[in-house]
């Protein structure tokens, strides 16, 4: 049967700075759409992985861990004080480790490895379809989000070497932000997203881990000891109304989604069970709850209601300490589109060959034409709005929307099929001897 590759070798703690295995966690499965039939299943033992429980550990709360958390200060804003924040994402929480154990069931119980196969056997072929589309949106609106926090970030660093803060924005042309997006995303993106594989960039995970802890370290050490120049605005201590608290959510679920990623990962392991799964999830899910949580009380302590929604935004841009988080997040941004845009080509060229019913091609010269096309109009399309929608609040409303999808909607449709698909194994069984 052809099929994507789909690599879940998945070595110790250093295996989790491979790029590459970011960008597999989230393929297309087999083009085919055929389920499996026994025969075709791995022997036992023989796809074993290798991954222990404080690899997975690691693997899942660096797959948590990303841009998102620059958000989260202006989450507790919207939610309206510490207090409902930080109660919102302790109930949040429930449903989100809930939803990683569930997956894992369900991928057990269907022998499939990949969160969209996962939802495909168990769901059927219509789920399967809205899944995936759900994924290429989802990682398109992310790209968006990354070339937004590239804009916010370095109007700050420009402006610090512009010498005169306050106004940068009436610089000369080729510090304006459009201009400076466009030059770094064509300069540095664009030739990283056009390989077929991205397994080059070694250290892309690596790097986006130290980012989030410094940024994290930062915003903690900035509250205790503040600089008297940062006067917070109004310190809310409950929410305007019910409704508000609700706004904040698509920022946690963008925050705390790594689902998608979580059945490779689940089916990595040396000993693939659902208990030893739910304790690995628990601890991953504990640790980001940490850095999430310090850096939204921290930042939203901080600044008060008047807090950005990309937090770094809210600090001075003659902070040095802040500008090396601000260049640390750049960085992060710059290796960590190239994957999400893979994981959409790779979503976007499974649905289409399906679509066409072709097998996945040989013909190396069509498919690098076709892969150079679908490159090329997502970069521009991407860039395009990034360029004219400059607030991350918007995008990021969207987007963990789906992420909502992700952890809630399609692992609950999942444990639904999967209870009933039982019952339905039962009740022949249960039937009176004639």
């Amino acid at each position: 049967m052809a099929q994507v590759s789909i690599n879940s070798d998945y070595s110790e703690w250093g295996s989790s700075t491979d790029a590459g295995e970011r960008a597999r966690l989230l393929q297309s499965p087999c083009v085919d759409t055929a389920p499996k039939s026994e025969g075709e299943a791995s022997p036992e033992g023989l796809d074993r992985g290798t991954t222990s429980t404080l690899g997975a550990i690691f693997i899942v709360v660096n797959a948590c861990l990303g841009a998102g958390l620059l958000n989260f200060p202006a989450a507790f804003s919207t939610a309206g004080g510490v207090a409902a924040g930080v109660t919102l994402q302790m109930g949040m929480l429930v449903f989100i480790i809930s939803g990683l154990v569930i997956l894992a069931y369900c991928s057990q119980a269907s022998n499939e490895r990949t969160y969209q196969e996962v939802v495909w056997a168990v769901c059927g072929k219509l789920t399967g379809v809205l899944c995936e589309v759900a994924i290429a949106i989802y990682t398109f609106g992310t790209c968006i989000a990354f070339l937004i926090i590239i804009g916010d970030q370095q109007d700050k660093i420009i402006a610090v070497m512009a010498k005169d803060p306050e106004e940068a924005s009436g610089g000369p042309w080729y510090t304006d932000r459009k201009f400076t997006i466009s030059l770094t995303a064509f300069l540095f993106i664009l030739p990283l997203s056009i390989p077929k594989e991205i397994g080059f960039q070694k250290y892309a995970s690596f790097l986006s881990v130290v980012g989030t802890w410094y940024v994290t370290a930062i915003i903690i050490i900035k509250y205790i000891w503040p600089d008297k120049e940062m006067t917070p605005g109004d310190i809310l201590t409950r929410p305007a109304s019910w409704m508000a608290v609700f706004n904040a959510m698509p920022t946690i679920c963008f925050g705390f989604q790594c689902h998608v990623s979580s059945v490779p990962v689940f089916n990595s392991m040396r000993q693939p069970e659902v208990k030893t799964w739910g304790g690995v999830v628990t601890a991953a899910m504990v640790i980001a709850l940490a850095v999430y949580m310090g850096t939204g009380i921290c930042g939203f302590l901080t600044f008060g209601a008047a807090v950005d929604p990309d937090v770094l935004l809210s600090y001075p841009s003659e902070d040095m300490a802040v500008a090396v988080a601000r260049a640390f997040i750049i960085l992060s941004v710059l290796t960590s589109y190239p994957i999400l845009h893979f994981c959409g080509r790779v979503v976007v060229e499974g649905l289409w060959l399906r679509y066409q019913g072709m097998p996945v091609e040989e013909d190396v010269g069509r498919e690098q034409r076709r892969r150079v096309l679908q490159t090329l109009v997502w970069f521009l399309l991407t860039l395009l709005l990034a360029l004219f929608i400059p607030d991350i609040g918007k995008v990021i409303s969207v987007i963990g929307g789906l992420a909502a999808c992700f952890i809630f909607v399609f692992p609950g449709l999942c444990l639904i099929q999967a209870k009933l698909s039982e019952m339905e194994e039962v009740k022949p069984a249960r039937r009176p001897m004639l």
